[in-house]
């Protein structure tokens, strides 16, 4: 048991981080490998321009889980810094309420996209083989990860409302 602990611990702790490096680093990579080899060799594969593109779809929708996990998303903190501790919570709840409900609907019409493009063999432009699902899988995937990460801090959130501690309302990403 102890090793599956140790596994999912790193999981919660990497998921994004991992996925954000690969993907950066692949989409760094083509595209500096295609620019040196178009400038000097006058040559480029023709996907070199499709697939960082929806690499990108990866890199976006996990560092939004990320930043989530981080809580350096958007918000109003210098409003809800001014409201009672009891709004506070409500606001947070609210906050968590409102990310699973937009997150259900991204879900479910991102997984409506990633199944017609697997259901039509949709192919990635420049290449034979590399199916454009493999990349749209990621919207779904990521917005998942996002219901976790909004459920992990409202759990947070509801223990420190009990013990009537300070609310975490801006974060840092050096945390």
């Amino acid at each position: 048991m102890k090793p599956l602990q140790t596994l999912l611990k790193w999981l919660d702790e990497n998921t994004e981080k991992v996925i954000i490096l690969i993907t950066y680093s692949s989409m760094a990579g083509i595209i500096f490998v295609e620019v040196v080899r178009r400038f000097l060799f006058n040559q480029q594969v023709p996907w070199s321009t499709t697939v960082p593109v929806l690499l990108f779809l990866w890199v976006t929708w996990f560092g939004a889980s990320y930043n989530i996990k981080k809580r350096t998303h958007l918000a109003l903190t210098e409003i809800r810094s001014r409201l009672s501790y009891k709004f506070q919570f409500y606001c947070l709840v609210l906050d968590a309420v409102l990310w699973i409900v937009f997150a259900i609907i991204v879900i479910y019409h991102a997984t409506n996209q990633t199944y017609i493009a697997y259901d039509n063999f949709a192919i990635v432009g420049g290449t034979d083989d590399v199916m454009e699902w493999w990349f749209y899988l990621a919207t779904p995937l990521a917005w998942g990860l996002i219901v976790i990460r909004v459920l992990q801090n409202l759990a947070q959130d509801i223990k420190q409302y009990q013990r009537k501690e300070p609310f975490v309302l801006q974060a840092s990403l050096l945390d």
